[in-house]
Order: structure tokens, then sequence, then C-alpha cells
């Protein structure tokens, strides 16, 4: 199914941006305005809004059964299939995609288990899951533009919802999110893999004996090429990743490296966003790329001639209690993967990329590979511990992250427990696709952050709980 670039802009939400031009005019400050709202417009609105319920910390009542669909099984959708049909207590009822063949290749992988999920395959059948009254969690694994209207549908058909990243993709779905959930009190989880990294919870355990200090910065990114992946004519449906990069400034894809880090800060228990100012350097690689592959192949000559957002996106956001994190994202240059994770503090600091990770306890210097692998072994948390050789058994990709956030979200569901990360971490760290864009339009002026908490981040208690102190009963049956 086709979808021309006018119907793209139009549900992408960018005519609010000023932005349905063919040619999007990067850097031009009469476009910064967000869904089409002035920057004072959008403060008095956020002064407005109050808080219906507090979902951070909230508990829904206990499942005994998760009963799961999956909607999109053409690239993420398959990898919650393989870990999903691992766990304790998961019934997959139905599998949802556009595309025919990638719903039954998706069934597919289900032959010889306990699981015979229903499969739909009709442009709004979507819609049709999210009804059903034997379903209790939604996971959305779509284009990221859909993201948050098909999460709004099923929590307001009764639904939990575990989203992939982004959750949103303009300020007023993040809003649409939070005050939704609030509404229905159903859980929305975007799924931030990275945050189960092992490093990265080794990191935010010592942060949290206090190791590095008072942390008062964090460099973190999503650098890796995704060149071959967005040109390619069979990876993505409608090369909606490259319409993308084309439609859209600022950076696109800002939470795997966020995540982690705003959790090590307590973003939205303690602290939160305050503003952030955001850089995009030119694109010297996209159109040159989609100009040579237009030259060969008139399949590509559509995209030849778009403005794609820059090579390297910088976002620096400021907290309101202070700290400061830089943001990168480079998705297109032949560098190394690198997502930094750098966290610096009083009494230490941490790095991860570029390899292999470090740690430093002061004295301007990093601990030796032995003193590494003490600390290491000291400050891995239980969550850690109890699923890494289980991860590696079951093939979980990258490199078991994914069935350890699959497995912790259950876990949650089942037991009656809190979420690792809440409506309020998805709106925050997606908020940072169109605030970084709004920036780059207005020549890298500053933008607040919405206070997706309306006042609660203040009292708001920390609530990834990666010691297992509750929970953590939920077997693997691989």
């Amino acid at each position: 199914m086709g979808i021309n670039r006018r119907d793209f802009v139009v549900k992408t939400g960018l005519v609010g941006l000023g932005l349905a031009g063919s040619n999007l005019g990067q850097g031009s400050s009469s476009a910064g305005t967000l869904d089409g709202a002035t920057a004072g417009e959008d403060r008095q609105a956020d002064k407005a809004r109050v808080q219906r319920f507090n979902m951070s910390g909230f508990a829904a009542p206990p499942l005994a059964k998760v009963r799961v669909a999956i909607l999109g099984t053409g690239q993420r959708g398959p990898a919650y299939i393989h870990n999903l049909r691992n766990i304790e207590g998961v019934e997959i009822k139905a599998l949802c995609d556009i595309r025919p063949q990638k719903v039954h290749q998706a069934k597919a992988r289900l032959a010889g288990s306990p699981h015979d999920p229903d499969v739909y395959t009709g442009e709004d059948d979507w819609k049709k899951v999210c009804e059903r009254d034997d379903v209790d969690l939604v996971v959305v694994t779509t284009p990221w533009y859909l993201h948050a209207k098909m999460s709004v549908y099923a929590m307001n058909h009764g639904k939990h919802v575990a989203s992939e990243v982004p959750a949103a993709g303009t300020l007023d779905e993040c809003w649409q999110l939070v005050e939704t959930a609030e509404r229905t009190r159903r859980h929305l989880m975007m799924m931030e893999n990275y945050c189960y990294l092992p490093f990265q919870l080794l990191t935010l355990n010592m942060a949290r004996q206090g190791v590095f200090g008072d942390v008062f910065h964090a460099d973190c990114a999503y650098n890796t090429s995704k060149m071959a992946n967005n040109f390619s004519k069979n990876l993505y449906w409608n090369m909606w990743w490259l319409r993308q990069y084309a439609a859209r400034r600022g950076n696109l894809y800002p939470t795997h490296g966020l995540g982690p880090v705003s959790t090590i800060m307590n973003i939205n228990r303690g602290d939160k966003f305050e503003y952030l100012v955001s850089v995009d350097s030119d694109d010297f690689m996209m159109r040159a790329r989609a100009r040579e592959l237009a030259a060969k192949d008139d399949f590509f000559k559509p995209f030849a001639e778009e403005t794609y957002r820059g090579c390297m996106s910088v976002t620096t956001i400021r907290t309101t209690m202070g700290r400061t994190i830089t943001v990168q994202h480079d998705a297109s240059s032949p560098s190394p993967h690198n997502l930094i994770h750098g966290v610096y503090g009083t009494k230490g600091a941490a790095l991860y990329d570029p390899q292999p990770p470090r740690i430093s306890l002061g004295n301007h210097d990093w601990v030796s590979r032995e003193e590494f692998k003490r600390l290491e072994e000291k400050f891995k948390p239980e969550i850690t511990k109890r699923l890494s050789e289980l991860a590696s058994r079951t093939k979980a990709g990258h490199g078991g992250t994914d069935l350890l956030e699959n497995w912790r979200l259950i876990d949650c569901l089942r037991n009656g427990l809190p979420l690792d990360q809440d409506v309020y971490d998805a709106a925050a760290w997606s908020s940072i696709v169109p605030l970084s864009q709004q920036s780059v339009l207005n020549r890298s002026n500053s933008v607040d952050i919405p206070d997706f908490t309306v006042g609660a981040w203040k009292t708001n208690k920390p609530n990834m709980d990666i010691m297992l102190e509750s929970g953590g009963n939920t077997e693997i049956v691989a």
C-alpha cells in the first residue's frame, strides 16, 4: 500500500510545523513553532494542566496470565514474539500487520508452542485488536509516528501498552499519552531496552550507591549508520524511515542514549528536564546517496531532491536541579557504533563508548581492568545476575536486554507492581524529538521542556527495581 508525500506529512503531524513543502527549509526561523502554536502559547497551555492521577509508582491489579497482542510484525515484532513465548504466564492472542506475508511469517515462529494467535492484516484491523476483550497488553511495534495514536486507542479500550521507541512524535501526542494513561489508569511503558544493558544497569546501581558522588553531567548518543537500512527497498514499509529523515530536523531517535542517563539522574523523580538547545549539521550523505541510487533506479527519484536532516544532531538539555545532558544522533556516517554513555560526578565517572567500558574513582584516571572487574562484581544489580545466563541461552536480541526488558514487564504485570518506566518517562524522553526540531528551526534558540508530571516530580520516588526487591518470580520457560 502506497502513501504519497502530502498524506505522509499530514499523518505525521508536520503540517503544524509549516514543513509540508517538498524542500523543508532547514534553518527557517519562521517554521519553528510546534503544532501550530507559539512557544509562549505552549507554556501557557502547560501551566493550565492538572494531573488527574499520578501514574508514577502506580501498580495495576495483578494478572495471573498476561494476554498479549502485537501490532506490527515487520522489524521489532518478531523479537517480542521470540521473547514473550519464553516467559511464564504469557498468552499471545493476536498478531497484526498491514502486510499479510509479515504477519503469517510471524505466526509461523510460534509453531510448536502453546500460542495460537489470530492474525489481522486490514488497514484498520489494529483497532479491532485493541477492542478485543481477551487482551490485557498491546505491544506497539509499528512505524513510530503511529505509536501514540495506537497507544491512546489501546488504553482507551482498557489495555496496558508497551510501545516501541520513541513513543510519540509531537508534543501534543506526548500529552495525549500522559492524559490518557492518567484517565484510564492503564500502564504505558516505552520499551527502552538500552536501559537494561549490563553497563548501564551497573552504572545506575553505582550512582544509587553514591560511587560517583553528585552526578552533574551525562553524555549519551545513538550514533550508528542506518544508510543501508534506510535506503533498502525491502526493509521498512513504504521507506518510512527515509521519509522521516526528509520530513524532520533535530534528533529523531534520542531515547536509546537518553533513557539510561535520565534514570541515573532521577528525571521525573527528584529532577526534571528544564530546557534544551539543539544544533544539526548539514546533510553530507543522504541526498548524495539518493541521487546515486536514482541515477540507476527510478524508484529513488522521488527521494533524490529531498533536503534531509543533517549527519549529526547535538542536543544539550539543562535540568531544573542544574544538571546537563548532551545527546547526539548520527545515523549516516560510517563511524563506529557509539552510545557514549558518559556519567560524570563529583567523586567519579563512567564511560561506555568507545570501548572498552571504563570507570573512574577520581584522581584523573580510569581504574585498571582488574579494579574494573572487582567493581563490576561488587555493584552488579540483581536483575542482571538473574537473567544474563538465560538471555544468552534463548538468543535474545541486543545482548539479552530484549528478554530482560520483556521479562521484567511481564513480571511486574503478573505481580501487580509499578513498571520500571512509566508514561512520564515515555513523554519526557520522546518530547526531545519535536523539541529538538523546534530549536534547530529557530537557529538553536532554547526551548522549554514541559513538566509532564505537573509538579509531581518533586516527590515521585525511583521505580526501576534493579535489585528485584519485589517480584522476580516469573520463570523463563524456554
